[in-house]
């Protein structure tokens, strides 16, 4: 075997581009696998390595800086989007999958950057985004967000169920959006079931609203 060819297109920056895509994705992964959503560990990891993979072959094959070396690399921003679109999914108010979607395409994005041999982008990019991660929601929580979303249940009896307008109206005083998710009867009673985005100011308002109603017999906030 002619091992030259092989050294032409191998060099040690390669391996150290490899494994610094490896460390990448492995520590975005493992905050994802730790709140258990869909693309974990092994998916953001595979994620970065692909993108560093893409962009060495492109870059080699595109002969170094010539207007070809970014031909490949640049489907691999399309081909992020079809998977990060994968993980999104919207049930009633919520919308899933936002975050796990973002740090599919920051994982890319940086994977890219390495594969390019720019390691401080990359690595300054990487901080950022484990900053904002890990203190993003503290930050969001306390100096941004003015909604929560809350799954209430409520039950009232069957002889109060002309009240139900009534409720629906007092509770959106205290909502952005209310929406009914599942009605059932249990023997005299109706269980409803409500997906509230209650403005955060007015939050002890809607409760001591549901403690304090006659028609509602007892009631569950999630």
């Amino acid at each position: 075997m002619d091992f030259t060819i092989i050294t032409d297109y191998w060099e040690v920056s390669d391996l150290l581009k490899a494994v610094t895509s490896l460390i990448v994705g492995m520590v975005l992964g493992a905050e994802r696998e730790l709140k258990d959503k869909a693309a974990g560990f092994r998916t953001i990891t595979l994620i970065c390595l692909g993108s560093t993979l893409f962009t060495l072959l492109s870059y080699k094959m595109g002969v170094g800086a010539s207007e070809d070396a970014t031909r490949i690399a640049s489907y691999v921003v399309s081909g992020i989007g079809f998977l990060g679109a994968g993980v999104i999914f919207k049930d009633g108010f919520s919308i899933n999958g936002l975050t796990t979607a973002s740090i599919i395409w920051i994982g890319a994005a940086i994977g890219m950057s390495i594969g390019f041999g720019q390691f401080t982008i990359a690595l300054t990019f990487w901080a950022c985004s484990f900053f904002i991660i890990h203190f993003g929601g503290f930050i969001n929580k306390r100096l941004l967000t003015k909604i929560a979303i809350k799954n209430v249940e409520i039950l009232i009896k069957k002889s109060d169920y002309n009240h139900r307008e009534k409720i629906e109206k007092d509770l959106s005083d205290f909502c952005k959006g209310i929406e009914l998710r599942q009605m059932d009867e249990h023997n005299e009673n109706i269980i409803l079931s409500y997906e509230c985005k209650i403005y955060t100011k007015r939050i002890l308002d809607f409760e001591n609203y549901l403690v304090y109603n006659r028609y509602i017999d007892c009631f569950k906030i999630k």
